[in-house]
């Protein structure tokens, strides 16, 4: 029993010792107003928020570099809450802290988001703050700040139904799904930008008339303008951060001229519909980065010139059925942040570009192409070009198989680049088949923050003035405005005309 007794005497006073250590902490913060904090950033900045939309959540680290432990008087917003900005200290939320312990050597999480009211105005309009530390009497402050913008927030599901104009004066938001009815006609303005939430869609029952110029294209892109690692990958050169723009069956007379559409899930599918009548023009724009599929038409009537169509996780265009012109197009696959589907996981192949010939859909058909015509187009990407005749990048099947026999149905390819095995015949006229892709300017590089350009990078790349003079001439002026007939090695193929790196601008 006094063994016992002496025993719990031990431990009694362990916990005593202890105890008092612990309350000790309280009263060994140091008081050197040279014990200053360090801080991970001096500023927290946002991108352009949109109005009444919350932000993303970002980090500022505190540290505690000093040997001693410091408490920190106060912690606060220097608006007091009445900017939007929102701050959460070591998981407590609120506008100011007080007495906030850090022990030496340690860190604290801060965290910060911000809602930004409508300003009333077109333009972005800069909100400022800032999170002010008091320690031992010096105080630090670290600079919070946002670009706030009003846009057209459309939500819930808007369906346009008359003859409308969309300017360029503000964004749209676009949560859910934009429609436009039948026998509606929506023009829109050079200059606007379209800002698609996740899984978003434009839907086209009735007629979309985009009319973008060069300096001011109309934009359809995701409504994430952070970045997934920060300087490395922003959301913006990411796909899927969308759905797509679906042009439905009864829709016909769509024009797209000077248009991006990037990062979405299926970028722009042109449903079954009548082959007589015009579903899509377009021009001078460019289509990129899907998850899926990039491109697809079901027995349509389309024209494309000049415009680079270019990386999906599937294929970048699939023509099914019906009537197809192409003129001076780069068509390119080099999906670098998604694995391209192919045969051996049990998938579709990826291909650039593939055509089919009384192919049924969903039951219905067989849906013949009328016309597969490509003037001076670029057909190329990642894969090899295949030991077979016909395949790589380019797939063209006739009927219910996969297969590159039974192809006998009008299509031709003009002065084209292709990648894969091929000659000349009376469906191939002058055309260059390669093995290996041209040099690029960019392609995806990390280093480059994953950004592509498919403009020729020098004067040694097949293609350069192997177009046809002809069919340059109708187009004179690549997507960038570059005249392809003034060129001293004659018109490149492709959407973009050849200029040496030292005359190169854009």
């Amino acid at each position: 029993m006094k063994r016992l007794t002496i025993i719990i005497f031990i431990l009694s006073a362990v916990i005593l010792n202890l105890l008092s250590g612990c309350d000790g902490l309280d009263e060994h913060y140091s008081t050197n107003p040279n014990h200053r904090l360090d801080f991970s950033k001096d500023t927290v900045a946002f991108d352009t928020i949109f109005s009444t939309i919350g932000s993303t959540t970002k980090q500022l680290m505190i540290y505690n570099n000093n040997s001693e432990a410091l408490n920190i008087e106060s912690i606060l917003l220097a608006g007091g809450g009445t900017t939007g900005f929102r701050i959460n200290v070591d998981g407590r939320k609120g506008d100011s802290f007080s007495n906030v312990s850090i022990l030496a050597k340690d860190s604290m999480y801060v965290f910060v988001e911000v809602t930004v009211d409508p300003n009333g105005t077109d333009q972005p309009l800069l909100i400022e703050d800032s999170i002010v530390f008091v320690t031992n009497g010096m105080q630090q402050s670290v600079i919070l700040e946002a670009y706030g913008q009003d846009v057209n927030l459309y939500k819930g599901g808007v369906t346009i139904t008359k003859d409308s104009i969309l300017t360029a004066n503000r964004p749209y938001l676009i949560y859910d799904s934009l429609v436009i009815a039948p026998n509606a006609k929506v023009t829109i303005e050079k200059g606007a930008t379209f800002y698609m939430h996740d899984k978003a869609n434009i839907i086209v029952r009735g007629t979309m008339e985009a009319n973008g110029t060069q300096d001011q294209p109309v934009i359809f892109r995701g409504d994430r303008l952070d970045f997934i690692l920060d300087n490395v990958l922003p959301y913006d050169r990411t796909p899927g951060q969308w759905g797509g723009i679906i042009f439905k069956k009864a829709s016909f007379n769509n024009t797209m001229n000077y248009v991006i559409v990037r990062n979405g899930t299926t970028g722009i599918s042109c449903e079954l519909s009548e082959p007589e009548l015009s579903k899509l023009e377009i021009s001078n724009s460019q289509i990129t980065n899907m998850s899926k599929d990039l491109f697809s038409a079901i027995n349509c009537n389309i024209t494309a010139t000049n415009s680079e169509f270019s990386n999906a996780k599937g294929s970048v265009v699939t023509l099914i059925g019906g009537k197809y012109y192409f003129a001076h197009c780069t068509l390119a696959n080099y999906m670098v942040l998604l694995t391209r589907d192919s045969q051996s996981k049990g998938e579709v192949p990826s291909k650039t570009l593939r055509i089919f010939n009384n192919a049924t859909v969903n039951e219905s058909g067989p849906y013949p192409i009328i016309q597969a015509q490509f003037d001076n187009c670029i057909i190329d990407g990642s894969f090899s070009a295949g030991e077979k005749e016909l395949g790589g990048e380019l797939q063209i099947t006739s009927g219910a198989t996969f297969k590159s026999e039974n192809t006998s149905f009008d299509f031709l390819f003009n002065h084209c680049l292709i990648k894969t095995k091929g000659e000349a015949n009376n469906n191939f006229k002058d055309v260059i088949f390669i093995t290996k892709s041209p040099e690029y300017i960019q392609t995806g590089e990390k280093e480059n923050k994953y950004a592509f350009d498919f403009r020729l990078a020098s004067d040694k790349e097949e293609g350069i003035g192997k177009a046809d003079l002809s069919v340059a001439r109708k187009y004179p002026k690549d997507r960038y405005g570059i005249d392809r007939l003034s060129s001293t090695n004659g018109p490149t193929i492709g959407a973009y005309e050849y200029v040496p790196k030292e005359n190169n601008k854009q």
